[in-house]
This record gives C-alpha cells, structure tokens and sequence, in this order.
C-alpha cells in the first residue's frame, strides 16, 4: 500500500497529463465530447489531490476547528475511504466522534502552543469594557478564545494569562498559629515592633504588630453633586449602548469603503475588536433602545452590561420588555446577572409560539439571523415578508423563498430603507429569472443581497447588467 505522499505525487504527475491533453483538445473544436470528458476526470484528480494534501497535515490528538466555529476539536481518527479520499474523524466537546472533510478544517494554533489551560485565571485586558477583571476559564474555545465559569466569552486578543508567580504570598506566626495572606499588598499607616530583632531570637518567637488605620469618613453629597454622580453613572451603563448605534451607523452606511473592504477587519484594525464583538454591540444596543421605549415601567432600570443583553437578542422586542419585567420582579428591581437573564429567556422558550400575523405584514423588509444548517448562509441578508402563515413567515431573498420563525427576523427600522429594497429585489429576480447569466453576475446579486440599500457605483453595477441582459 502506498503512503499519502506518494499518492499526492501520483495524482500530481496524472493532473499534469491531463491539462496537456486538454490543451491539445482546445485546438479541435469537434471534439467537444472528449473535451469535457476529460475536464471532468481533472476536476475528480484535483479534488482528490486537494483532500489528501490537506489531510496530510493532520495527527493523531491535534486541537482543531472548522472555518468560522468557535468549536474546539481533538483529532481521534484518520481514515482514507475506499475511493482513496482522507477523513479526519473528530471528538467535538468530548462527544462523539464525527468523520469531518481535511479542507474544511484548520489546525488550532493557540490550543497546540497550551497557552492556557481548563481552570487557569485570565484578566481582560485594556480597551475592554471588563478591563482589569478576571475569570476562571471553564472550556476552551478555537483561536484562542475561553468560555469562564460565569458563561462569558472572550477572544483571544481580549485576555491575558494570570501567572501564578505573580502572587505574593505573606506569612506570619503568632504564639505558634499560621496565617497567610494571598495574592495581595498589606498597606499601613504606621507599625510598631515592640520587640527588637535580638529579643526575638532569644525569645520564645512573638511578634506584636500595632496597625493605625484611619477610618474612611461616609459623607453627604451636596445635590448638585449627586445629579453629576448619577449623570456619570449613566454614561458608564450607556457606553456599550452609544459604540453598538455607532457600529451600526458605520455598517449601515458601509462608512468604512474608503480604507477596508469589509466591516469585520475594519473594526480589526479600527478597534482591535474580534470578529463577533462588534455584532454583540450592535445586538445589545437594540435592546436597550427597544426596552429604553419603556423605561418608565422598568423603573429606569435597564441592562448595565453588554452580557446582559445577549440572551434577550434572540427576542422578539415584545418579548424582550416580557422577560425584561420577570427579570426585575425576581431580582426586586436590582441589576440581574447575565445568568438570571438567561435563565428566564429559557423559561420563555417553553411557551406557545406567538402567532405570524401578530408580528408583521405583508411587505415588511427584516435582516435574517441565527438560522442554522442548511440556511444559515442566509444569515446577515435582508428578505421580504411575502406570506403570514401560523407560526411561521415565508420570506423572499436574493434567490429563493422559504419559511422562518419570527425570531429569526430583525426588523429594519429606516423609513428610506424599506421604501427601496422592495424595488432592488424585483430588479435582481428580473435579472435572474432572464436566463443563464455569467457566474460573476450571480456573484455580484448574491452580494446586493447582503446590503440593505445601494451606493452610487452599486446602482451603476445593477443597471448595467439590466442593460446588458436587456431587462427593464
């Protein structure tokens, strides 16, 4: 039997035959049949040899994770299958084995280097709105990223390890009993030893320590000064607020064009944020903003934390001020933990199903999100209610039509937004309901079917493949 690298060499050698044959082909254009032929045995050899190369690479206990999963991997299997294709099988969170495709896969570096460990402390680092704390890491994540005991979530470039040598460790003995202060600074006004170094050592060890501390003074604000206070407090709870409306002013109008070509590595490079964070914001800052509409029945109380907010995003905004108002009738009106939150959003998923037509009409326009399998590529388009059904809504995108749960739609608030996009789907429909167009223009369509209203040079693109297709 021969090793993958001497297969790889094989089907090398059996490619490169194959594109001399083809080009001796492209000279004869009656030989159409054989033409595609072998353009279909080239297509077979060099998936084949794609497989194996990237199969190649994997070991036996290897940390992996797919392409955009934050899953965490560890390499139980290699099998190639009778066709002669790898399959790398993989224990996902300590479950079952799953045989998964070598070139959907990428290997973990972070997770190979052990650069943290399940128990170890991390500290959030500056620029993060949890700057300065820190968290036991309870899972470890792909890329670097950590789950905490608390169910956070941070990137990699957002902690830093807590070496254990960075502790200090103060011991003192008292008529023969041990103490021990951890991990800290013993400050003092004043110390008194009433016992010099040479009594100690001739005595029975005793140390007598007068510690002079003055007590903090508790004193009344004046008005003026609790209004600045609170006027304060609330621009701390209101920072992730204002940055998730900036962030979604800067997508909307894709302000970042002019240095970057997508939103994610602008706010990379921009603001060191992770690919996910500035969605989380964006997300949090909805809520608020729905929940603010009825602030007055929340007793002004709203979400402090960005965290908070992530349960009640997978909400309907009516069902958000529901879970809302449970929440501070269980926690008597005090700032719940992200985990009462969740757990009340639990509770929430248990009951009936809201009716269709209770949501939206016909004609609204929605940003589709958290779908799973098959249709989850469909996540971050917009799409057009066309049917209400009982539970469900039919929905129309760029290139299809199918049926989704309320939960799965945001709504577009912006008047000017919703009057065009309308338009711009019957356009791109026409353009594919035409007949066969180039693969590029297939492209471009899918990609206006991601934004929500269409620049100058946009509107350009999509009127000239009008004129060229000849559809008005």
């Amino acid at each position: 039997m021969i090793s993958v690298t001497e297969e790889i060499s094989l089907l090398t050698k059996q490619e490169n035959q194959l594109h001399t044959s083809l080009d001796n082909l492209r000279r004869q254009r009656s030989k159409v049949k054989e033409h595609k032929q072998l353009e279909k045995e080239l297509a077979a050899v060099l998936r084949k040899r794609q497989n194996l190369q990237a199969y190649d690479v994997f070991e036996l206990g290897m940390p992996v994770h797919r392409f955009n999963s934050s899953r965490l991997g560890i390499v139980k299997e290699l099998k190639i299958t009778p066709g002669g294709m790898g399959e790398v099988w993989v224990s996902w969170d300590g479950l079952l084995q799953i045989p998964e495709q070598p070139n959907l896969l990428q290997i973990d570096g972070a997770a190979l280097a052990k650069i943290i460990a399940v128990g170890d402390r991390i500290k959030i680092v500056d620029g993060h709105e949890l700057s300065g704390k820190t968290f036991t890491v309870e899972r470890l994540l792909a890329r670097g990223a950590v789950e905490t005991t608390d169910e956070q979530i941070f990137e990699r470039e957002e902690w830093q390890k807590v070496e254990e040598s960075s502790q200090e460790f103060v011991q003192t003995k008292s008529e023969g009993d041990e103490y021990s202060i951890h991990s800290g600074s013993f400050s003092q006004e004043s110390q008194m030893v009433t016992q010099s170094s040479e009594e100690l050592i001739a005595e029975t060890p005793e140390t007598t320590i007068t510690v002079n501390t003055t007590a903090t003074q508790i004193e009344d604000l004046s008005e003026d000064e609790e209004k600045e206070r609170h006027w304060l407090e609330l621009k701390v709870e209101r920072a992730f607020v204002e940055a998730g409306t900036a962030l979604r002013e800067l997508r909307d109008k894709r302000l970042y064009r002019s240095t970057h070509n997508t939103f994610e590595e602008y706010c990379q490079d921009r603001f060191s944020f992770s690919r996910r964070h500035p969605y989380r914001l964006i997300d949090a800052a909805k809520v608020v903003e729905n929940l603010e509409k009825f602030c007055v029945q929340f007793g002004h109380i709203l979400p402090a934390k960005e965290f908070v907010c992530r349960p009640l995003t997978i909400l309907r905004p009516d069902q958000q001020r529901e879970v809302w108002q449970e929440i501070l009738q269980e926690t008597e009106g005090k700032h719940p933990t992200g985990k009462e939150v969740k757990s009340i959003v639990e509770r929430l998923k248990e009951k009936p199903l809201g009716r269709a037509n209770d949501f939206c009409q016909i004609g609204d326009a929605f940003i589709m999100t958290r779908l799973e399998g098959a249709e989850r590529k469909y996540n971050g388009c917009w799409a057009i209610a066309r049917e209400l059904r009982d539970f469900t809504i039919a929905v129309e995108v760029h290139d299809t039509t199918f049926a989704v749960k309320p939960d799965n739609l945001d709504p577009i608030d912006l008047p000017d937004v919703r009057r065009q996009l309308p338009q711009t789907l019957k356009r791109i429909k026409q353009l594919r309901d035409c007949g066969l167009l180039d693969r590029c223009a297939y492209t471009v369509l899918e990609s206006l079917g991601r934004q929500i209203y269409l620049t100058d040079f946009e509107e350009k693109l999509l009127a000239f493949m009008e004129s060229e297709y000849k559809v008005q």
